[in-house]
């Protein structure tokens, strides 16, 4: 009888300790439902920042831009009461911005030549950002 029973459930239990574990990190992220809006804010914001600086591909600036603004969505996504969500942090998004941008430029190109530029592009993305909504979300 001890056979028969480990055959029946030890199975099943492997399986759904299994299903189980792989579904808890499937949870989202910090990102809010405002993240394609800070996407798009965030490309916008890089390409006119490359533009102005006069440096990269008009993709590969508004990559950076997207990436630094899916990045600030997520940092204010980890805010938990409901006047820090609704205000924004301009260090934060600017600083946010800044090191995504860096980051995203640096995979971009594989090299780190010019990386300043880079954080200059995603830190007016997390400017952007900030700017344009900040106190406007419930």
């Amino acid at each position: 009888m001890n056979k028969i029973l480990k055959r029946t459930f030890l199975p099943g239990l492997l399986a759904t300790s299994l299903v189980g574990a792989s579904f808890v990190p499937a949870k989202p992220a910090a990102a809010d439902e405002y993240i394609l809006q800070d996407i798009g804010i965030g490309a916008g914001a890089g390409v006119v920042s490359g533009a102005i600086r006069g440096r990269g591909s008009v993709v590969n600036n508004a990559i950076k831009g997207a990436a630094s603004g899916a990045a600030v969505n997520a940092v204010h996504g980890t805010r938990r009461q409901y006047k820090n969500r609704q205000n924004r942090n301009v260090v934060q998004d600017v600083g946010v911005g800044a090191a995504a941008g860096a980051v995203t430029g640096t995979i971009l190109r594989g090299n780190t030549r010019h990386v300043v530029g880079d954080a200059i592009d995603g830190a007016a993305a997390g400017g952007a950002i900030n700017v344009l909504t900040n106190g406007k979300r419930q």
